[in-house]
């Protein structure tokens, strides 16, 4: 790698740092590269990215982001999992770990708060923004429903009072 190269991936992983929520730190025991493609399709189907990345290079992108205390898990055969969303990197990672033994968790950080390995499946436990999105709505949703039931309820009474009337009429 020459010196552009570094220079472009510092730039980079440092536009990554910015825009992250959650950047998850991995150690990878020997994945394969089918293994490897079949995690970065799953990550990037959950909204999220995964880079295997020089570890010199993302301690000096890291510098002046939130992300500076990645600095002392960034050793080894390292890669970053990292998302918008806070959840889905991890949510993706862990459920991938649990499938997979050559991938191990290390930790990763949300902002400037550093994560264990319980912190970040503690973090993957959660619902996704998305699922939290759909649930308030449903929550904000529900009241109008019931209200329009309430509202409706004595008319169908009526209906069916009229009905029963009708049918013993014709009987």
């Amino acid at each position: 790698m020459d010196r552009d190269q570094k220079s472009a991936a510092v730039a980079e992983l440092n536009r990554t740092f910015s825009e992250s929520g959650v950047v998850v730190v991995t150690r990878n025991l020997g994945l394969s590269v089918t293994q490897a493609t079949a995690l970065r399709v799953k990550m990037r189907d959950a909204g999220a990215s995964y880079k295997v990345a020089k570890n010199r290079l993302a301690r000096i992108a890291a510098e002046g982001t939130s992300y500076t205390s990645l600095s002392d898990l960034l050793t080894g055969p390292t890669a970053l999992s990292s998302s918008k969303d806070p959840v889905a990197a991890a949510k993706a990672v862990v459920e991938f770990a649990k499938t997979n033994d050559k991938i191990e968790i290390v930790g990763g950080a949300m902002g400037s708060t550093v994560l264990d390995l319980n912190g970040v499946k503690a973090l993957a436990e959660l619902p996704s923004l998305d699922e939290l999105r759909a649930k308030l709505v449903g929550l904000i949703q529900a009241p109008a429903q019931k209200l329009a039931s309430i509202t409706q309820a004595p008319a169908a009474q009526l209906a069916r009072v009229f009905s029963a009337y009708a049918e013993k009429d014709a009987a």
